[in-house]
């Protein structure tokens, strides 16, 4: 996503002026609360990837495995308790003082995600907590959970995902507050669970936060984010983003367009 921040901050400081703007809304705080947007919704979306991959690497090795620790290009999961029936059952993520992973990002502390039953059974829910977790030089915090809600009418598993208390520390100290409800589409890459990366997805509902400034911001999905994992990008969809009194700022990646203000620009994602 880093990629558009750039178009997005020139149409906006040619686009749109102090007065276009309400008044407790201050044009660089807008830029400031849209580019903290784009930091957090990356990270919590790619938090829900790392999460229902560990899962499923957990479950595709319990039965198999004598040791309740396993290390899979780079972080330890360990899974308690190593059975194929007993739940809820613990799955521990250890990046420990940080991992380099295959898509560039480095990882570090711990993720812990409690499973009510298997990841691909209907009604199963999975609840993430962080202990002194990093993304790169973000400190993640909050409570996320996924709910299996069984296939839809295309025979593709869907979940609801609940991102309650998220929070992004900076490493300059910064907090971002971040509060999502959201249904995930799993349309390709099921059948390989011990590759992430082959992994293609739906996702709708809304987001919202706060911003470091205190700039509230909300996002709605217009029409479904169709999201690919490597190289990671967003293929199709539209959504909208309100930024404190700044509304109806619109993404269509399907064209590859953006509107502000009503004035509809190209943009290279």
């Amino acid at each position: 996503m880093k990629k558009i921040i750039a178009p997005i901050l020139a149409l906006l400081f040619m686009g749109c002026q102090v007065n276009d703007l309400k008044p407790n809304v201050d044009t660089a705080f807008a830029i400031e609360a849209l580019t903290e947007y784009v930091t957090v919704s990356k990270v919590f979306q790619d938090v829900g990837n790392n999460s229902g991959d560990a899962v499923l690497t957990a479950e595709n090795l319990a039965p198999t495995t004598k040791s309740s620790n396993t290390k899979i290009e780079g972080p330890i999961i360990t899974v308690e308790p190593l059975d194929f029936t007993t739940f809820p059952k613990t799955t521990t993520i250890d990046y420990q003082s940080g991992v380099l992973c295959k898509d560039g990002i480095t990882r570090k502390g711990i993720v812990t995600i409690v499973s009510t039953d298997w990841y691909g059974k209907e009604g199963s829910e999975h609840t993430t907590t962080f202990n002194n977790y990093y993304h790169e030089d973000f400190k993640v915090e909050g409570t996320h959970v996924v709910k299996n809600l069984g296939k839809n009418l295309d025979n593709n598993l869907q979940y609801s995902v609940t991102i309650e208390n998220g929070k992004i520390t900076t490493n300059t100290g910064k907090t971002i507050n971040y509060k999502e409800n959201s249904t995930r589409t799993w349309v390709a890459g099921f059948s390989t669970p011990l590759n992430i990366w082959d992994d293609e997805y739906m996702l709708d509902g809304t987001q919202s936060g706060i911003s470091s400034k205190d700039i509230p911001y909300s996002l709605t999905i217009e029409e479904s984010l169709y999201f690919v994992l490597l190289p990671r990008s967003i293929k199709s969809g539209i959504l909208d983003l309100d930024i404190g009194n700044l509304k109806d700022i619109k993404f269509n990646y399907t064209n590859s367009t953006i509107t502000i203000l009503g004035q509809t620009f190209p943009f290279d994602y």
